[in-house]
């Protein structure tokens, strides 16, 4: 009987193993010996092998060149290991395209980036030569530290599964990115073109270059942060978060007017997924929208973009005992404005009603211009207000605002304000989330929020 067990168990270790084995399938991109199954598009710089790696050398007056596979690839999981030159920039490619019609075969599509600098974003993710950045590291701070400077190795995995994207860099996940704009390109190497500090000669080194194409299975879901650019869709990694949609894309279920039971009948749609607000006269309506539920400390993301000289803004702690004449309800605001073109930019004090701000209280920190969303283009804005009353504003990546609710600073900053005769603003321990019509059209979209 003994014997017989031992077999039975025997078998079943065999087969769990083969099982593994099935899945944890790799294939090798790189030989170790030569640079078979790849070209090379872009720039001039040098691709070579040495000592089974692949070496990648910077040269003068070229611009990004990208050593490719020959094969594309759509859903898969890398792995491999780099070593970078204090100083240089690079980049590992995916699901990227080159062809004539584009930019006459510029490459395009996402990149994990390399990035051994005092910013620290290596493994975020970019849209080279496309949308620009799609997910900076910032909010997961953690993940900044897991590169390692000064010639050290670098493992970095890349999950790109359906329309979920992740990457880690030494197993710390760094990306969450759910996207759908390109399903299937090919992966390759980047030697960023000469800027800065970066000289001719530098080195990037890549080694252990291998691929899964079947039997994926992706690490468990973790606390990475989601960047979901999907319309209204949830992720699995959101769910197990406990996020949840606050506007369902298709009518205002969970919304109703301010100091009213329903939504208002005017100026509010639900267009091809978003929440439209129709233009009327520029001027506060009283028809602002609010979320039928309250919430105290929590996570809110939502997309908006706004119109030529728009104004708008989404509020939290919103208490509607407050009088506010019809106007609108009160609340704190993360200011949603057209800073170029709306008057108000230039009212209140030293900035402190410009776009992301909170509403004359606080300016936010202003962005390098390349990183600002021109008018018609959807931004990323996010507000954390944690357990402990520190709130902070997000915008498309950057942290723009910090103050701490209900601080002597914080309420020194409400004396001195607009909001001054409100007793108790923005202290309450819940509020509802307002979004709100000034009179200017402006469309928001995937609304979401957490409770933390």
């Amino acid at each position: 009987m003994k014997q017989k067990f031992l077999s039975i168990f025997f078998i079943i270790s065999i087969l769990s193993f083969s099982t593994f084995a099935q899945k944890e399938k790799w294939t090798n991109l790189f030989d170790g010996k030569t640079l078979k199954g790849f070209k090379q598009l872009g720039g001039k710089a040098k691709y070579s092998v040495r000592n089974g790696e692949i070496v990648g050398t910077t040269v003068k007056d070229t611009p990004n060149s990208f050593l490719a596979t020959e094969k594309d690839y759509g859903d898969f999981i890398l792995e491999l290991e780099l070593n970078v030159a204090d100083g240089m920039n690079s980049g590992i490619q995916f699901r990227s395209l080159s062809s004539p019609d584009y930019q006459n075969g510029r490459v395009h599509g996402y990149q994990a980036e390399v990035d051994p600098s005092d910013r620290a974003w290596s493994g975020g993710i970019y849209d080279e030569a496309r949308r620009d950045w799609l997910y900076i590291p910032n909010i997961n701070p953690e993940a900044k530290k897991a590169f390692k400077l000064h010639g050290q190795w670098n493992k970095y995995r890349i999950e790109a599964i359906g329309n979920v994207i992740r990457t880690w860099v030494n197993d710390v996940p760094v990306s969450n990115l759910v996207d759908d704009v390109t399903a299937k390109g090919f992966i390759a190497l980047q030697v960023h073109s000469i800027y800065a500090d970066m000289k001719e000669g530098m080195e990037i080194r890549w080694r252990n270059i291998k691929i899964q194409t079947e039997n994926l299975t992706p690490r468990p879901t973790d606390n990475t942060p989601v960047i979901n650019l999907t319309l209204n869709t949830l992720s699995e990694q959101e769910k197990a978060q406990g996020v949840k949609l606050l506007f369902n894309g298709k009518d205002f279920t969970g919304w109703r007017g301010v100091h009213q039971d329903a939504m208002p009948t005017i100026h509010w749609k639900v267009v091809d997924g978003t929440i439209n607000v129709s233009p009327s006269d520029g001027s506060e309506t009283g028809n602002d929208i609010v979320s039928t539920e309250q919430y105290g400390a929590f996570e809110l993301t939502f997309e908006f973009k706004l119109t030529e000289g728009a104004n708008s803004g989404v509020k939290y702690f919103v208490n509607e005992a407050f009088d506010s004449n019809g106007k609108s309800g009160i609340g704190l605001e993360y200011q949603v404005l057209d800073d170029e073109k709306h008057p108000d930019a230039k009212m209140g004090s030293i900035g402190n009603r410009t776009m992301s701000s909170l509403y004359d209280l606080i300016p936010s920190y202003k962005l390098d211009k390349r990183f600002q969303r021109k008018i018609g283009e959807w931004n990323q804005a996010r507000v954390i207000v944690y357990p402990n009353n520190i709130v902070q504003h997000w915008l498309n990546g950057f942290k723009v605002v910090e103050y701490e609710r209900n601080s002597n600073i914080f309420k020194a900053l409400v004396a001195r304000s607009k909001y001054e005769k409100y007793n108790g603003f923005g202290a309450g321990e819940k509020g509802n989330i307002l979004i709100q019509d000034h009179g200017n059209n402006v469309s928001f979209k995937n609304l979401k929020i957490k409770t933390l």
